[in-house]
């Protein structure tokens, strides 16, 4: 089976379209940023620090999400450099470490921060023009991690289920304005993110067996860790015309896994 990334044309369909990607240094961010560029969109991106895996043909601004300053100072830059926003893709998020779950101090604080109130923030700041445009589509990225009660992933599961939560919210609020808003819920992505989160999740654990992405592929019905092109390829969909009657709705990509839970 080809696993490849899609060859064929891209259309125009977001000709015009100003797009707001977080998280767009690398991984699913930057395969979506760029996915959105080559349908035509201008594109700004944030992360805290640009990577060569960045879309050059993205504006990129340096700003830490996980702060409600950083987010302000962020969605002025976009504001300035795009002139409207059409399109936003709160996509930003992670963890730094795996505390205890009684724990509820800057490991908690900072995942709830940069995995749900950064997309608050940020759509709080952009969404005025947003609507001063006559409507546009924000997109969440959620993730398969709501469906579990792990120990060591329970702040970024608790975090990502609250922004599925808003997600339905919000596009129930947004949607006499013309704005329709999106959830994406991804299973397991290859992607350097990941990666790292699994290796420091081993560390914690004391673990011999060294983790990696393809080593978690046994209860994928399609056999396959996902890629960021997977993602990508869905929020493009997602953000164009075609899917003008979609909102408030949450779309898991994850090769079947949560079906098969």
């Amino acid at each position: 089976m080809n696993q490849s990334r899609p060859t064929e044309r891209i259309s125009d369909e977001l000709q015009g379209k100003r797009a707001v990607v977080t998280g767009g240094s690398r991984g699913i961010g930057a395969a979506i940023a760029q996915r959105l560029f080559n349908a035509g969109a201008t594109v700004v991106t944030a992360a805290r620090n640009p990577t060569a895996d960045a879309p050059s043909e993205a504006n990129f601004v340096s700003a830490d999400l996980s702060t409600p300053g950083g987010v302000r100072e962020f969605a002025d830059a976009a504001l300035r450099i795009l002139g409207g926003v059409d399109i936003i893709v709160n996509n930003a998020g992670g963890v730094r470490t795996f505390p205890n779950a009684l724990d509820i101090e800057e490991d908690w604080q900072y995942t709830m921060d940069i995995n749900f109130l950064a997309a608050v923030r940020l759509n709080s700041a952009l969404v005025p023009s947003m609507i001063a445009s006559g409507g546009g589509v924000i997109v969440h990225l959620s993730s398969i991690a709501t469906l579990s009660s792990h120990p060591l992933l329970l702040h970024y599961a608790a975090a990502k289920s609250a922004l599925a939560v808003y997600s339905k919210g919000l596009a129930v609020q947004l949607a006499p304005q013309g704005i329709r808003v999106v959830a994406v819920s991804p299973g397991r992505v290859a992607t350097p993110g990941a990666d790292e989160a699994l290796e420091k999740m081993s560390a914690h654990l004391g673990d011999s067996t060294e983790l990696d992405s393809e080593t978690w592929v046994g209860d994928i019905p399609l056999g396959r860790i996902g890629q960021s092109h997977d993602i990508a390829e869905a929020v493009g969909f997602l953000v164009s015309p075609r899917a003008a009657w979609i909102t408030g709705s949450t779309l898991s990509i994850d090769g079947g896994q949560s079906a098969a839970l």
